[in-house]
């Protein structure tokens, strides 16, 4: 780990887990899509910003050819000023028709911006489409996405780390930690 220990751990209760636990989960998710696509070439799509970490480690995990591509999205509407709306900020730049697409995401929460997402890929006509998340908090499910490559399920807490981040802090840490509830009154 880069850094002194303090540093990495400031404003974190406990970790919950290592980066040595990702790193390993990461690979055996590799070695199954590998499996699951040889010969396929299958196109990895991934949300900016949070997904970086993930679709990195991930790429190298796998042994296969594959394509990347991302899209980005804005949670709020600029007119409105108001939570709860998507908007595509950046779409794919690969074209998806009789693609095989998956869809990776770092984390599902409520599962509300993947469905619009997978929504929207799905009306391009795919070969087909399957998700890879490798944080899985069902607490506050809305929407039910089939998840065919799953990491880890998360329980109901605040964490960041490997890209999960409070207000674009934390997203660097190797490691999964639950954020101290001081952290977030401070603020």
């Amino acid at each position: 780990m880069e850094g002194t220990h303090a540093e990495l751990t400031f404003g974190i209760g406990r970790i919950l887990l290592t980066e040595a636990e990702i790193r390993q989960r990461i690979g055996d998710l590799g070695g199954q899509i590998s499996q699951d696509y040889a010969g396929r070439n299958p196109l990895l799509v991934g949300v900016l910003k949070g997904v970086v970490f993930f679709m990195t480690d991930l790429l190298r995990a796998i042994t296969i050819p594959v394509s990347v591509d991302f899209m980005a999205i804005s949670r709020y509407d600029p007119q409105r000023q108001a939570k709860g709306s998507v908007r595509l900020t950046k779409d794919l730049d690969e074209a998806v028709e009789s693609r095989h697409l998956i869809f990776v995401e770092d984390v599902v929460d409520t599962g509300l911006t993947l469905s619009y997402l997978l929504r929207v890929l799905r009306a391009r006509n795919p070969a087909s489409l399957e998700v890879c998340v490798l944080f899985n908090k069902p607490a506050h499910r809305l929407v039910d996405i089939p998840l065919k490559y799953k990491g880890f399920d998360l329980p109901d807490r605040f964490v960041v780390g490997y890209g999960l981040d409070y207000r674009e802090a934390y997203r660097h840490l190797p490691f999964i930690g639950e954020l101290k509830p001081a952290v977030l009154q401070l603020t």
